[in-house]
């Protein structure tokens, strides 16, 4: 079982937290997932199934060609951001390492 202690770290790294009963649903539901993944796990030689990466196969799916068009310049993404450093934007960390 998922600790609930660890599913409250992680949602304070990733910056949201939620109820109590929330933390308790959602330890419910990631015991059904490993469930789900143990019995994944038991189909014969299920090792040797390429991942799928993309849902379904569209043979007659056509892409289009990339176009360069018009684009902002580097004063005009700047224009609206609060924090600038060196013709960058800069937002507030939302990783930690010690993860």
């Amino acid at each position: 079982m998922i600790e609930k202690e660890k599913l409250k770290k992680y949602a304070h790294l990733l910056m949201f937290d939620m109820e109590e009963k929330e933390y308790e649903t959602l330890q419910e539901e990631f015991e059904i997932i490993l469930k789900q993944m143990e019995l994944i796990e038991k189909i014969p030689n299920i090792k040797k199934v390429s991942p799928m990466t993309f849902p379904f196969i569209n043979e007659d799916a056509q892409l289009r060609e990339d176009e360069v068009g018009d684009y902002l310049t580097v004063s005009e993404v700047l224009e609206n951001a609060k924090y600038q450093v060196q013709d960058q934007v800069k937002v507030p960390k939302v990783v930690d390492s010690d993860v």
